[in-house]
């Protein structure tokens, strides 16, 4: 017997550290949207009413024989067809199982299916496979049955891409296919797809995901995955992800990547901050977009552009820019009736807001709204981003505190104009050209808005005519001036006979005494606007009309025959036909 075992020698190793055993390998590294893509119905976010009458039907063996998914991305609509394909399929742990509504997801059918191993469960993709042969060969093989599950299952994705031809080719099939058969589809654009293939199928209209859905759905997802990150940062990723599930875990995906190298591969996931996020997405910080906006509504030219300019130099894009404006005015103007909810806000941001909302009204609102919505497009475009930004931020500075037509009727009507833009209220007349300019300048955004700065502008004219005491000047300015072209310097009109060939010289001399620049006023052709006076008498036609169709007003002039219309404004009388 060997006895080497009793004596003090150690064996070889055996009074070493024991070694750590090796990590397993978990494979290669999958993406969070494969990775948490659902396998019940139960993990299938937001989609309630669908699971709700697919479980009535598979209970009460009702069973549509084509089913059709639609919705935007990412909301599930593959992996509905897939779930739907298990449900039908699944024969439970026991194997004597039917059709359920709670897969179990251990027999051979469930995990064949979840694996795309199944021999009768046949994905088909639309976007390459859209010609009439590719539908042909699905014809011919409904005709066999099943190889091992209860029910030969084609999932075709984006049908909507089929050709006219292979839609046709399928419609008797989907009609009247054999009772082993279950057609699914899914698509993204339903419109596309006939009528005579929607008519044939059981239709599911899978919903956007809700922010709240997508940040429950997201905090989870970061806690089975060891990672930290800011509720304002989950916010924002939902609402990147714009109803989309996938789209989301994508953004998610991306943001662990950045928390990780910004934690410096520590090995305990990091932390997602709303900053690292914002500068993921190319997002502007709300704090520069709120002094942005507050340099706008201050009317704050040079202040507007040092900041776009300071912000660009920081790699935000104009555009972002642009959107971060315009999601600042959505804001302001649904704080206004009370409908603002953002998590992602902090308190100074809602405060904020709510100030803004109390003191802008909804026509300014929405000229702004209007101004950032145009100017996105010419930026988005641009050669030179930055250059159309600050254009864009003048235009809406000057602009965008304009009167609406509304108001800008009644100023006329009433004699009230201001003799100074309303972009700029501490201008003097004595600024002249400049002053007299900036409306239209301003405008050009819609013939409405163009308009209106000219007819402000020729008010302003001829308000500084009427208190210079130039009145016969004044009165011809209102009464008879039909602008052709408004620019700085330069006022075309339409020829009229009550303004005779002197009057472009009175009114161009009258024009370089009281402002101290240059005006050239001549009469030109084209498509004139009609002058103030017609406005003006236009506007008290409509009052007459309108108040000529008040019950107690029809009674009193069928009453009082030689009755007529009194209007006191100014003292003055009008005789009505």
């Amino acid at each position: 017997m060997d006895d080497s075992a009793d004596d003090d020698t150690p064996m070889l190793g055996m009074d070493l550290p024991e070694a750590p055993a090796p990590p397993a390998s978990s494979g290669p590294y999958r993406v969070l949207a494969r990775k948490y893509r659902p396998q019940t119905f139960a993990e299938l976010i937001g989609q309630d009413a669908m699971v709700k009458t697919l479980g009535n039907a598979i209970a009460r063996d009702r069973l549509a024989h084509a089913f059709l998914m639609t919705g935007v991305r990412g909301v599930g609509k593959t992996s509905t067809a897939r779930l739907i394909a298990k449900a039908l399929n699944c024969i439970g742990p026991d194997g004597q199982g039917g059709p359920t509504i709670d897969p179990c997801g251990v027999c051979e059918p469930c995990r064949a299916i979840t694996e795309g191993r199944h021999i009768d469960v046949i994905e088909m993709d639309a976007a390459s496979n859209t010609g009439v042969d590719d539908v042909r060969e699905i014809i011919e093989a409904v005709r066999y049955a099943a190889v091992s599950a209860r029910y030969k299952i084609y999932i075709i994705d984006e049908v909507h891409m089929l050709s006219r031809n292979a839609f046709n080719a399928l419609l008797k099939t989907l009609e009247e296919p054999p009772p082993h058969v279950k057609f699914l589809f899914a698509t993204t654009e339903v419109n596309k797809v006939p009528v005579t293939v929607l008519s044939r199928c059981q239709r599911f209209d899978l919903r956007r995901i809700t922010p709240d859905m997508l940040f429950a759905h997201f905090s989870a997802i970061l806690q089975k995955e060891g990672v930290d990150a800011e509720a304002p940062a989950i916010w924002l990723i939902a609402g990147a992800a714009e109803g989309s599930v996938r789209d989301g875990l994508s953004i998610l995906d991306q943001a662990i990547a950045h928390a990780d190298l910004e934690a410096g591969g520590a090995g305990d996931g990091g932390k997602i901050s709303a900053d690292q996020v914002r500068t993921m997405l190319g997002l502007s910080d709300r704090t520069s977009i709120a002094q942005l906006m507050a340099t706008i509504l201050g009317g704050d030219a040079g202040g507007a552009i040092d900041l776009a300019r300071t912000q660009y130099a920081l790699g935000i894009e104009p555009v972002a820019m642009v959107r971060g404006l315009m999601d600042l005015t959505h804001a302001i103007t649904l704080a206004k009736v009370s409908r603002h909810d953002d998590p992602a806000l902090a308190a100074s941001d809602r405060e904020r807001i709510g100030d803004w909302a109390q003191k802008l009204g909804f026509a300014p609102l929405n000229r702004l709204w209007q101004l950032l919505l145009k100017g996105q497009d010419e930026v988005l475009r641009a050669n030179n981003p930055l250059e159309h930004l600050e254009m864009l931020l003048l235009r809406v500075i000057y602009a965008a505190s304009m009167p609406d037509p509304g108001e800008l009727a009644k100023l006329i009507e009433k004699g009230g104009l201001p003799t100074a833009p309303l972009a700029a209220p501490a201008a003097s007349l004595a600024q002249g050209n400049a002053a007299l300019a900036s409306p239209a300048e301003a405008a050009a955004e819609t013939p409405a808005a163009e308009a209106q700065a000219s007819a402000l502008t020729i008010a302003q004219i001829h308000q500084l005519l009427e208190t210079s005491g130039n009145h016969q000047l004044a009165r011809q300015v209102y009464d008879d001036i039909k602008l052709v072209q408004l620019e700085p310097g330069l006022l075309v009109y339409a020829p009229v006979p009550a303004l005779d060939g002197d009057f472009s010289r009175r009114l161009g001399e009258a024009l370089l005494s009281q402002t101290g620049s240059r005006w050239q006023v001549r009469v030109g052709e084209g498509e004139a606007r009609p002058s103030l006076g017609q406005v003006r008498q236009a506007k008290l036609d409509d009052n007459d009309a309108r108040i000529r169709e008040l019950p107690v007003v029809k009674a009193a002039l069928a009453a009082f025959p030689d009755a007529r219309l009194v209007e006191d404004d100014d003292n003055r009388h009008r005789s009505n036909p």
